[in-house]
């Protein structure tokens, strides 16, 4: 047991390494920060804010878009759609332009705009989230970015193209939501509504290094998780199943019975267990990875009777949070046995993710501000915090430096005391 518990130690520290070495330490370089799982450890957080307090600025954006923000040093990265869609005046598609837009984090200017013409035709009625729902990813040198059937693409930190992949042509009515990740020397993204496959690019030449079917009505993020002996397998949460694969070959390790329903939450991991939530029914399954075939009956550890239909969860010390989108319920689930801790009637709707830092759960509500909870497992909440800003809020935070990074349909905001 101590080696066993040595080993998955050593584990932890090299991925911390890995994480570390490609980024600093205090960016946030992908959808959910580092490792996907919406987790700061920074202190000094902001808890309370409005226009005038905290607001160290707030920039006009120049499209609209639900991606979140990513942090890398002094630059953030953000993408955008403008010309036709929600809020736009334009009513032809062949107006719509994708935006990649660099901000500098001190002062909020804008320091480039690339536009991307996007593959036509999109989709006519994209719900609630628009053209650009994918976030940016960064290993440091490069921003890697999705956008649906116009492709994945690669920029330079000056915002020079280096390359555009495409990985499939089919569109839907609800858009594309899942965000690239890397690993290695591979960007990988789920594809499912492009053409129902994960498909892994190499990140240097953008030229596909793998192609795996399977992905039926997932909308979420794939997720790395790590195991012992420095090994990561790459895990999707699809409609009936949760998937493992081997991220370096795109071949499938296991599966088990999983949501009955379309996926959008994204996974999350913790000690070698993934977590999924999802689906109209609301259910949270709990599986240890690192198993072989269907391990329905051998890695499944529990259900539960909680979750969303598009929001993702968050973990700290030993429970699973967040807020219902479908039902507006706020949830804390025990990871060691799945115990419903509390689930309590939400005020307002949120699309964004769960977000812990310091103690503490931030949830961002479409319309009705930010709301932070303590991160325990009773139900408390410490603060509301509502910009005059009336239009749409569907992005996740980020953290960096400890300011917190808020997008708006219309506007991108720093919050904190400093950076």
């Amino acid at each position: 047991m101590k080696a066993s518990c040595l080993s998955y130690t050593v584990s932890l520290l090299w991925l911390a390494c890995s994480v570390v070495s490609q980024t600093e330490a205090a960016d946030w370089p992908q959808f959910r920060g580092p490792g996907g799982l919406g987790v700061s450890g920074e202190k000094n957080l902001p808890v309370t804010w409005s226009d005038t307090d905290k607001m160290m600025w707030r920039t006009a954006l120049p499209g609209y878009g639900a991606s979140s923000p990513i942090v890398l040093g002094h630059r953030i990265y953000v993408t955008c759609y403008s010309g036709y869609g929600a809020e736009t005046n334009s009513e032809k598609m062949e107006e719509l332009l994708l935006h990649v837009v660099c901000i500098n984090r001190n002062d909020g200017q804008i320091l480039w705009n690339r536009t991307i013409p996007p593959k036509l035709p999109e989709s006519e009625r994209v719900r609630d989230h628009g053209y650009a729902g994918p976030t940016p990813t960064t290993d440091g040198e490069f921003i890697y970015i999705f956008f649906g059937r116009t492709g994945l693409f690669k920029f330079d930190l000056n915002g020079e193209q280096v390359w555009h992949a495409d990985v499939g042509s089919q569109t839907h009515g609800w858009g594309c939501g899942t965000s690239p990740v890397l690993y290695k020397n591979t960007v990988i993204v789920n594809a499912s509504v492009e053409s129902g496959s994960l498909v892994s690019v190499n990140k240097v030449t953008g030229r596909e290094v793998w192609r795996a079917p399977g992905m039926d009505s997932s909308w979420n993020t794939p997720h790395l998780v790590q195991l012992p002996g420095n090994r990561q397998e790459l895990v999707v949460s699809v409609r009936n199943y949760i998937l493992g694969f081997n991220p370096n070959t795109g071949e499938e390790l296991w599966r088990c019975a999983g949501i009955q329903d379309y996926v959008c939450p994204s996974m999350i991991s913790y000690q070698g267990i993934v977590y999924a939530i999802g689906g109209r029914q609301s259910r949270a399954i709990a599986v240890r990875a690192g198993g072989e075939g269907d391990v329905t009956e051998t890695h499944r550890l529990w259900e539960a009777k909680a979750g969303a239909n598009v929001s993702s969860p968050v973990i700290h010390a030993g429970h699973m949070y967040w807020v219902s989108d479908r039902n507006q319920v706020a949830y804390c689930v025990r990871l060691r046995d799945g115990e419903v801790i509390y689930s309590e009637r939400f005020p307002s709707q949120p699309y964004a993710s769960a977000l812990a830092g310091e103690n503490k759960i931030y949830i961002v509500t479409r319309y009705d501000g930010t709301y932070v909870l303590k991160a325990e497992p009773e139900f408390i909440q410490i603060a509301h915090n509502v910009l005059s800003d009336d239009s749409t809020f569907n992005a996740s935070p980020a953290i960096s430096n400890s300011q917190l990074f808020l997008r708006s349909d219309r506007f991108l905001y720093c919050i904190g005391t400093g950076g």
